[in-house]
């Protein structure tokens, strides 16, 4: 009998964990596994590239889990620099071409794993494409980046948007030494906050040294007389660059799902059941950067571009494909992120998705320190929290501070995982001692606030 065939588009976490377990379940004589992978790596941390790019991870190859070597060995026939430009799903089989050579060929598969990731998204501009211009989503972006920094003269960064990659960038550019001007739309930094704790992240940017603008809308990168880059004009005002960075965000990629008919979602993300296959189609599975999951809070779903999720999704994939049983629930948004010794932390709705979603709700923030205030070194945080008004449910926690803060998101984010009311999280039994807590942890101060916000609202 021949063995069932498993071809995987994408090489990085979801693809290859998907590939990976399913080897770990059947062998090779139960299960062909055929994986493609348009780049030059496979396995790696696209979240270390702004660490790497700042000095902090010494070497690239520090980023890479395992290697296409590594992953032959496993008998994982995976054809690098190959990119997949159809899915036949009337025939079952996919459409590649080898990107050194032209050459193409089909290849039938059995199960399919969508993991084609997300793109960065680049505005069609004038000038967007100019040398001295990056987006920063894979290893040779990075790279590319890199080797700009040290070709260029000047110092002068801009950085356009300031989510996660944006004021991660905006570190990195600053460690290298470059003057770094970060534009962006939204009236605050971190638009995945409420606009009240970003006010409190531009604060500390500024007294970092880096230039924030917002409320701006780049209309142009304009060019010197070599054709590179020379600065970022966002409406009447333009913003001298010797290279910049867009840090905007990314979107679903899958321009190649769409063609083949598969359902996507308002985002643009495939969709898919709980145990990651695609509705509708019995043997092809789509996990990572490019699907919509499941948020357990909203009740909606959500395109949101993580390693933990893609590496998740990989797993369950391989599972099911290796003849077990497993799903993925969903999840409740929670990242954290930081900017020199600021850091950042969400989990949950903010005030505006909670309204999306026609959640009534109050809110609560407080101040408090991560350690006992008369401890040494004993750090600022601040922690926003939002309640359902009716029922007391946690439905979104925010925390900025220094060393020790936002790590303690992990707290919401189990508690808004198990259903928990504020009320209930206030006699949560957190560790104490005065080097890591007050005697009243933070993010129980912030519940007890909450607490008295909804029996207030109720009264």
């Amino acid at each position: 009998m021949a063995a069932e065939r498993m071809v995987v588009i994408g090489g990085d976490a979801a693809g290859m964990s998907a590939a990976s377990q399913a080897r770990r379940l059947r062998g090779p004589k139960e299960l062909e596994i055929v994986a493609f992978e348009r780049g030059h790596f496979t396995s790696y941390s696209a979240c270390g590239i702004p660490y790497w790019v700042g000095g902090d991870v010494p070497e690239r190859d520090a980023l890479i889990a395992r290697t296409p070597a590594e992953h032959r060995e496993r008998a994982i026939d995976l054809r690098m620099r190959t990119e997949v430009t159809e899915i036949d799903v009337a025939r079952g089989r996919v459409r590649s071409r080898a990107l050194d050579d032209g050459t193409e060929s089909w290849t039938g598969y059995d199960e399919l794993v969508v993991a084609t990731g997300a793109r960065p998204v680049r505005p069609a501009l004038p000038g967007i494409d100019a040398p001295g211009v990056h987006g920063v989503q894979t290893l040779d972006d990075g790279q590319a980046l890199l080797d700009t920094l040290a070709a260029t003269e000047g110092r002068r960064a801009v950085v356009v948007g300031a989510g996660y990659i944006g004021v991660e960038m905006a570190e990195a550019l600053l460690r290298r030494g470059y003057e770094v001007t970060v534009v962006h739309r939204g009236e605050q930094p971190m638009a995945t906050l409420d606009p009240d704790m970003g006010r409190l992240v531009r604060a500390a940017m500024d007294g970092m040294g880096i230039t924030t603008v917002g409320s701006a809308e780049v209309t142009a990168v304009r060019t010197g007389p070599d054709g590179r880059v020379r600065a970022v004009a966002a409406g009447d005002t333009e913003h001298p660059a010797d290279v910049v960075v867009l840090g905007i965000g990314v979107e679903p990629r899958t321009a190649l799902a769409r063609a083949a008919g598969l359902p996507l979602g308002e985002h643009g993300g495939l969709l898919t059941d709980r145990a990651m296959r695609v509705r509708g189609h019995g043997n092809i599975w789509a996990g990572g950067d490019c699907v919509e999951v499941l948020d357990l809070v909203s009740g909606l779903t959500r395109h949101i571009a993580l390693g933990t999720h893609a590496n998740k999704h990989g797993q369950i994939i391989g599972a099911n494909v290796g003849g077990g049983s497993a799903i993925f629930p969903g999840v409740v948004g929670t990242a954290v992120s930081k900017v020199c010794d600021l850091e950042i932390a969400r989990t949950g709705l903010r005030e505006k998705d909670a309204r999306r979603a026609g959640l009534p709700y109050v809110t609560a923030t407080i101040e408090s320190t991560h350690s006992a205030g008369y401890y040494p070194g004993a750090a600022r945080m601040t922690v926003k929290m939002l309640a359902e008004r009716r029922t007391g449910r946690l439905l979104g926690v925010q925390i900025v501070g220094r060393a020790g803060a936002a790590k303690r998101v992990d707290i919401a984010a189990v508690a808004l995982t198990a259903g928990m009311t504020v009320e209930r999280m206030v006699t949560l039994d957190l560790g104490y001692a005065p080097p890591f807590s007050p005697v009243w942890d933070p993010v129980l101060v912030a519940a007890r606030r909450a607490t008295a916000a909804v029996r207030a609202a109720g009264a």
